[in-house]
């Protein structure tokens, strides 16, 4: 059976964090837990401005053009873990074993089929990934700037200390993965949203994104050779954990970088 709740805060800013998930969730807004336990944290319709370029001159302009998502959809609170994974495939790919660590060394296409098992396990259809442009407005927790935490840097090298707050990446993670929720949360209450693994997302990947003023409810292409992965993971550099950031895999390769988080509309 799955649990709604509704969490009400006084203060949900980045710069008012207190060291609690709850902290940081915006008022009225709901969280559920399925029937394994596994915690969902409701997305508000918005936008943002997707990052068309990044050059060494930081002045340049980055965001263009304007992504929109019409509807609420429901974001995994954290990575699937490994104990998650067992529960449903009976099996432990991951190559940093750990309970509560994220399971990895897992394709898109096994994804898939965790997926599949876990909608038959909780009798509905509803479990699936999150598309790039939900991801994404998920990760950048109503802010428009390359790191949810922080204005937009100068250099790269003044974000890995306060990122590491926030991510396990390069310079912290000590060549592996780390039990998820030990960082900060995002401004929604998301946690290792940066770093710790790259996560699946449902799109195919295309380099040539639409350049309309506005878009609205983007979905990927059609099809393809490679999937979206976002977010960064415990081997990449600062730069790559930061919200617009986009990379790719084939489907069907397994990957100790390479995790993912749940997403459902709401019924």
């Amino acid at each position: 059976m799955r649990k709604t709740s509704i969490i009400f805060t006084v203060l949900c800013l980045p710069l008012l964090f207190a060291g609690t998930a709850d902290a940081f969730l915006g008022i009225g807004q709901k969280t559920e837990t399925n029937g394994m336990g596994m915690e969902f944290v409701q997305i508000p319709a918005g936008s943002f401005f997707r990052e068309i370029n990044i050059v060494n001159d930081f002045n340049e302009k980055l965001y263009s053009p304007k992504v929109i998502v019409s509807k609420p959809f429901f974001l995994g609170k954290y990575e699937v873990t490994q104990e998650q994974w067992m529960t449903v495939m009976g099996n432990n790919p991951s190559s940093f074993k750990g309970r509560k660590n994220p399971v990895e060394s897992v394709s898109w296409d096994d994804v898939q089929e965790f997926i599949k098992r876990l909608n038959a396990r909780e009798g509905t259809n509803r479990y699936r990934l999150p598309t790039e442009a939900e991801w994404e407005l998920a990760a950048r927790g109503g802010t428009d700037t390359m790191f949810f935490f922080m204005k937009n840097p100068e250099t790269f090298e003044e974000v890995a200390r306060p990122l590491g707050d926030y991510a396990w990446f390069l310079e912290n993670a000590g060549g592996a993965t780390h039990p998820v929720g030990e960082k900060k949360p995002n401004p929604y209450g998301l946690y290792d949203i940066y770093g710790n693994v790259w996560e699946w997302v449902q799109d195919w990947y295309t380099e040539k994104l639409p350049t309309d003023r506005e878009i609205t409810d983007y979905r990927g292409p059609a099809q393809g050779s490679l999937r979206v992965v976002r977010g960064g993971g415990w081997s990449s550099l600062a730069e790559y954990c930061r919200s617009g950031d986009r990379r790719s895999n084939a489907p069907v390769n397994r990957d100790d970088r390479m995790g993912f988080r749940l997403a459902f509309s709401p019924e």
